[in-house]
Formats: C-alpha cells, sequence, structure tokens
C-alpha cells in the first residue's frame, strides 16, 4: 500500500516532500515584486505557516475586465492553544489589525483569531508584529495538527485550568520540528546541522490533511468534540479528572456530488487515565497512523475518517494500542445535556468573574448600534480582563476580579455591548457561519454576511408560532467543506450556488449525531417557505421541552 501510493501521489503531497522543511521558495517568492500572489508551490507551503493566498471575489470581475490581476491578499490565522490572550495581546491584536489588515478581528470555529486582507508587503511585518505580542501562526493551517480547542468557560469546572493546560501540551505535540517559520518571518539564522530539525512525527511527508484535536467537559459540549480528529472527554469524579474518554474519525467536510465524501462523527475508542504521559502517546500515535496509513493519493478521501472507515474501528484500536505500549480501558460513563455558550456575568470556583460577549459570526467591529472593537479595546487596556473565545466564535472577558467588575461592565455598557448581548435572541446567539464570501476561494455562496439576515426573517417565523428564544442551533457554510459544522446544526444550510443552499434537518441539541440533507438548492424564498410549514407541525404536535432537531426526526420529517 504504502509503495503504490507513493507511486501515485498528490501533487500536494509532492510539494512537501521537496519543500526543504516547508521552506520552499517562500523567501523569492515574498519578494517578486511583480505580483500579488506566491508562487504556485509556495501557495501549498503557506498554509503550514498558519496562512492562505486570498483574492478579493467581489472585485474579480471588475479586475479581470481591465486587464488587471485579481486583488490578492493573505489571512493570517493565530495558534491559540484553548482559545486564551491577555489583554495586553489583544491590544496589540487591535493595532496590528488596524495597521496590516480590513481592521476586522475574527474569532473562528477554532477558539482562535483570523486576520483577512493582508497584502503581500505586509505578511512579514504582521508577523513580526505578532511575535512581538508573543503570539504565533505556527501549523494554524496546512497538513499538521491544527488549533487545539478545549471548553472554553472556566465557570463551568473547577477542573477547567487542567484542561486548558492540556491543550497546550497537546498543542506542543503537534507541531512540526522545522524551523522554516523563524527563518523567513523572524529572520533566525538557518541551522548550521539540519539535524536539528529531524520530526519523528510528520517526518518530510507531514500528514495526508489537516487534523483536528478538540477536548470536552461533560455536560457542555461546546467545542462539538465529535466532529474532531481527536476528541477527548473528560471524566470527573468529586472534582477530580481521573482521564479521558478518547473519540477518533470525526470530520464534516464533504463535496458536493461526490457520494465518496461524508461528514462523520467520531467512534469512540476507550478511556486512558489522567496520566500525561499516556494521554499525549495516544494523541501521537492516533496522528503517526494517520501519517502512515492515510490516502496521500486523493485529498478529497484523506482525512482519519476516511482512514478509520477503511481499516475498520477495532483494527485501527488495536493498531493504536500496539503503537502505544497499553491497552485503551473501556469507555467511561458520561452524559452532554447541552451545546451552547454561556452568556452574561458568571462567577467561577474562584470568585473570578467572566462575561460573555455577543460577537455575531464572530466578527469584532464597530457598527452603528454597538461599538464592539472599541469597548475591548478600553477593556484590554484597563489589564484587568484576559480574553478567551469560544467555538460558538464568540468571547469572554475572563478572570476579572471583584474589584474591577464594575469598571469593566461601565465600559461594556458606555459602548452599547451588553444591551447588544442582551437583546440577541438564543437563535441568533447559537448561530454560526464560516467566512464564505469575498474571500474564501472555495464559496459557492454566502455565510457570514447572509446569515444574520436570515436569522432576521427565521426569527420572525419563530415568533409567529410562538417559538421564540428557544434555542434551536442553526449554521450556515458557503461551501460543504463543513468549516462552520452545519452537519451538526438542528438546521443547517450548506451552499450549493450563490443564493442557493442544502438545507440539513435533525442535529441534536448535543452535538452527537449528525443531520440529513432535507432539500436542495433552495433560494431563501423557499427556505422561509420550507421553515413555515415545519415550524406550524413543530409548534403543534411538540412534546414538551422536545427540540427541534428531535421533533423532525421523531416525525420522520428526515
Amino acid at each position: 500500500m504504502e509503495e503504490q501510493q507513493q507511486n501515485n501521489l498528490s501533487p500536494v503531497e509532492r510539494i512537501k516532500q521537496a519543500s526543504d522543511g516547508l521552506r520552499g521558495t517562500l523567501k523569492e517568492s515574498l519578494a517578486d515584486g511583480l505580483t500579488g500572489a506566491l508562487w504556485e508551490d509556495d501557495q501549498s507551503l503557506i498554509k503550514f505557516h498558519g496562512m492562505y493566498q486570498q483574492d478579493d471575489r467581489d472585485r474579480r470581475e471588475e479586475r479581470s475586465a481591465k486587464k488587471l490581476e485579481w486583488l490578492y491578499s493573505y489571512m493570517i490565522r493565530l495558534r491559540l492553544p484553548g482559545g486564551f490572550i491577555t489583554g495586553e495581546q489583544w491590544e496589540a491584536l487591535h493595532n496590528i489589525a488596524g495597521e496590516h489588515s480590513t481592521g476586522v478581528i475574527k474569532i473562528t470555529t477554532r477558539q482562535t483569531i483570523q486576520l483577512h486582507g493582508i497584502l503581500k508587503s505586509h505578511v512579514k511585518p504582521t508577523i513580526q508584529d505578532f511575535h512581538t505580542a508573543k503570539l504565533d501562526s505556527i501549523s494554524a493551517c496546512g497538513d499538521v495538527n491544527r488549533n487545539v480547542v478545549c471548553a472554553a468557560h472556566p465557570k463551568q469546572s473547577a477542573i477547567h485550568e487542567q484542561i486548558y493546560a492540556y491543550a497546550g501540551k497537546l498543542s506542543e505535540v503537534g507541531l512540526p520540528k522545522t524551523r522554516a517559520y523563524y527563518e523567513i518571518w523572524l529572520d533566525d539564522q538557518p541551522l548550521t546541522d539540519k539535524k536539528q530539525e529531524e520530526d519523528p512525527l510528520y517526518q518530510d511527508r507531514y500528514l495526508p490533511r489537516k487534523f483536528k484535536m478538540a477536548i470536552a467537559i461533560p455536560p457542555n459540549n461546546d467545542v462539538d468534540v465529535f466532529a474532531n480528529d481527536l476528541g477527548l472527554i473528560a471524566i470527573i469524579e468529586n472534582d477530580k479528572l481521573i482521564g479521558f474518554n478518547v473519540a477518533a474519525g470525526g470530520g464534516l467536510g464533504a463535496t458536493h456530488g461526490n457520494a465518496n465524501t461524508y461528514p462523520r462523527l467520531a467512534s469512540m475508542l476507550g478511556f486512558v487515565e489522567a496520566d500525561e504521559e499516556k494521554v499525549l502517546k495516544v494523541a501521537y500515535e492516533i496522528i503517526t497512523i494517520q501519517r502512515d496509513y492515510g490516502n496521500r493519493s486523493d485529498r478529497k478521501m484523506s482525512r482519519l475518517k476516511y482512514t478509520i472507515d477503511k481499516m475498520g474501528v477495532e483494527a485501527f484500536k488495536a493498531e493504536l494500542e500496539k503503537r502505544c505500549g497499553f491497552p485503551l480501558e473501556k469507555e467511561r460513563p458520561y452524559a452532554f445535556t447541552e451545546r451552547a455558550d454561556i452568556y452574561g456575568w458568571q462567577q467561577n470556583h474562584e470568585g473570578k468573574w467572566f462575561y460573555t460577549v455577543f460577537t455575531e459570526n464572530g466578527r469584532v467591529l464597530d457598527h452603528e448600534t454597538v461599538a464592539l472593537k472599541t469597548a475591548l479595546l478600553e477593556v484590554s487596556q484597563t489589564r484587568k480582563a484576559n480574553f478567551r473565545f469560544t467555538c460558538n466564535q464568540k468571547l469572554i472577558l475572563s478572570d476579572i476580579e471583584e474589584k474591577d467588575k464594575k469598571e469593566v461592565e461601565a465600559i461594556l455598557a458606555k459602548h452599547n455591548v451588553l444591551k447588544h448581548t442582551d437583546d440577541a435572541s438564543d437563535v441568533r446567539k447559537n448561530a454560526v457561519a464560516c467566512v464564505a464570501f469575498n474571500t474564501c476561494p472555495l464559496a459557492l455562496a454566502e455565510a457570514q454576511r447572509y446569515l444574520p439576515s436570515l436569522i432576521t426573517k427565521i426569527e420572525g417565523l419563530f415568533s409567529k408560532h410562538k417559538l421564540e428564544d428557544n434555542g434551536t442551533i442553526i449554521r450556515m457554510t458557503g461551501c460543504p467543506n463543513g468549516c462552520g459544522r452545519p452537519y451538526v446544526a438542528e438546521i443547517g444550510f450548506v451552499g450549493t450556488s450563490y443564493g442557493h443552499y442544502n438545507m440539513h434537518l435533525g442535529g441534536d441539541r448535543q452535538g452527537e449525531r449528525l443531520n440529513k440533507k432535507y432539500k436542495e438548492s433552495l433560494n431563501e424564498e423557499s427556505i422561509l417557505q420550507e421553515l413555515d410549514s415545519l415550524f406550524a407541525l413543530y409548534s403543534k404536535k411538540r412534546k414538551k421541552a422536545e427540540t427541534f432537531g428531535d421533533f423532525v426526526v421523531r416525525e420522520n420529517i428526515v
């Protein structure tokens, strides 16, 4: 199998192996002032440095008509395991966004930050400014372990700090050893002995595709743990972490018209005790199995979910135990009862205060009705709050001392952030959308620019049928890759062409059931007609406390 794949490698595999540790010709193509783009092979390599080359798709036609090159720019994503930065780092991020990007700070569905619209000449200064703020984008994209996410809100568990620490350690396990990032962006001198950066995990091949890890703390599955390649579920007894249930093989990407591709939830493999060495060993060896057995010929079939389905869950588990040198125990009981962010002021077991801010689709900017970006800058400048991000694209002002709470609250009130958060419906707060247009090259339809207005119309339908604020989870992506996790929503919209979406129904409220395609390529009028009819049925026939996702399954609507 290995020999056959080696003879039938995808072009990206060959680029990686010939890249000299992800260096390629990045220095040379960055210096090429004749184009705003990178040289072709480097467009693949730059992902490993936390960046994507993009262009303004709203202006493609205009620029093509004038025989101008497309308006190329770069998105840079930070590596923030566990989604945490200090107030000082937020202030630096605010200034970097204003100097180098569109100015909008985007909170992602993987608990980190990305900036868009960075011109080629600004990429290196941006990375250097991040480095000054003790931030980096290493391995935030590419065929490696991506940003490790964990339960977001410290209010939820006394062991949150332990879980957050595990996110950092897992991130370190999955970091490439190459020094290319430091040489290219930070002007470090090349190593005289290349043996110092030999990488036993990634070798010179890296992984067949991206790899994602998440750690959840029951009863809240706010990280969508089963949507990840590796999911760890904390098992807690008497406020003590005793270990993790281990699940593997989750992933939501698919391709329209290709039945061989599909979303999949992770399969439960067993339990590992809270021995740090063992937990990290399990994660490491799951990565090595994917490295050795993953499909390197067809990138559409190269995620871990396809590797596990090809091997079989039991064979995969046996290979994992063989590589680890110890068996996994039987999974321990746990229960997820929710999958949501916790809004308003909350106090944790240490007496510290936390306030979750409503940031619609993760976009931090000033509006006419709420000066969100200004408010967060002022809070950061007090140095009395840290900043945490959730997997639902929201922001938590955290670790605020009792004596500082009024000062922070006054800033939020002055800029209308408290009212903005309080006034948002539960449906709007739970909604998630990917970036899509105008920058994502894969987008077939709008997402973050369109979903807010569609939610307003859906809120009207909820009100019409007396279903206000029932917290139905609605998610939208501009293509089937699933960055906004639409396949585990109660109502998921997946773009098929501009203005048209497949509608998926029937995910559960806890994130333990995939939804199913209900109707294809609906425009807005058809979407609202379908939901009007469905909400009418739901209002009349639902059982007490029955969620919309559960209702459509019980009624065999999907």
